[in-house]
């Protein structure tokens, strides 16, 4: 099925939508519960305000992209990288991201 310059709301139930590709795309505030993207490519996408509960994201390549304000709670981050990014007042488990770096940075130094 192919969507293009229409806007409608859209309320997929027990769907396969995989490989699908959404380009220049307003997902803002969707829900997206237990949820398979595999093979599915986004450009240009605006999901501000959107929220996924229950949902298989492995894999996913981000870049980019503005991740203000994300929160994860939760989650299987085994294996994720982060990097070229900017991190200001980024925290995990309430503690600042550049603290942490910094105190690894000393002890590096001390070694």
């Amino acid at each position: 099925m192919k969507l293009h310059g229409v806007r409608h709301r859209l309320d997929v139930h027990d769907s396969d939508l995989s490989g699908s590709v959404y380009d220049d795309v307003n997902m803002s505030g969707s829900t997206v519960g237990n949820t398979n993207f595999a093979g599915s490519a986004f450009r240009q996408l605006n999901m501000s305000g959107a929220s996924f509960e229950d949902s298989n994201l492995s894999g996913w390549k981000v870049n980019d992209v503005n991740l203000a304000g994300l929160k994860i709670a939760k989650a299987n981050l085994s294996g994720a990288s982060i990097s070229q990014s900017r991190t200001d007042g980024m925290t995990i488990d309430g503690i600042l991201v550049s603290d942490l770096l910094a105190a690894y940075r000393a002890s590096k130094q001390d070694a």
